[in-house]
């Protein structure tokens, strides 16, 4: 039978502590910024809000495991993905509409380009880990 939990062992405990450690440097920029500079560039600051829970959520999906866990991975790196990918092209193309940086602008550059690659990573490590989190069928003989 296949271990119910496989997403968060082996490499998958690194990309935890990844993910980890994104949601708290995202929920303290975010949080300090909305806290002393929100009449500045609110939608940066919320979408850099917006993109802690995601990474908190994702967090605890990949530590939890098991199917319900991985769904909310999923769904997680999947909106991560879409965000880092729109708000990285519109931050480009329109630098106006975000007069301060946000986890996503320039597809994470301020973060190394790790918004960008992280959600890739973790679909990547889902998918990976999906055959080994499905219980064995029994065949039909």
């Amino acid at each position: 039978m296949a271990d119910p939990q496989p997403i968060s062992r082996g490499p998958g405990r690194l990309l935890v502590a990844v993910y980890l450690l994104f949601a708290i440097a995202a929920t303290c920029r975010a949080g300090l910024q909305i806290i002393t500079r929100f009449d500045e560039a609110p939608l940066a600051y919320l979408l850099s809000a917006l993109a802690a829970v995601m990474y908190i959520v994702a967090t605890v999906g990949l530590a939890r495991g098991g199917s319900g866990g991985r769904r909310t991975a999923l769904v997680c790196c999947a909106i991560e993905l879409a965000g880092v990918l729109v708000v990285g092209t519109v931050s480009v193309l329109d630098p106006a509409l975000f007069p301060d940086d946000t986890v996503w602008s320039g597809f994470g550059s301020g973060y190394g380009y790790v918004p960008l690659v992280l959600p890739v990573l973790g679909l990547l490590w889902l998918r990976r880990t999906a055959k080994l989190a499905q219980p064995a069928t029994p065949s039909a003989t």
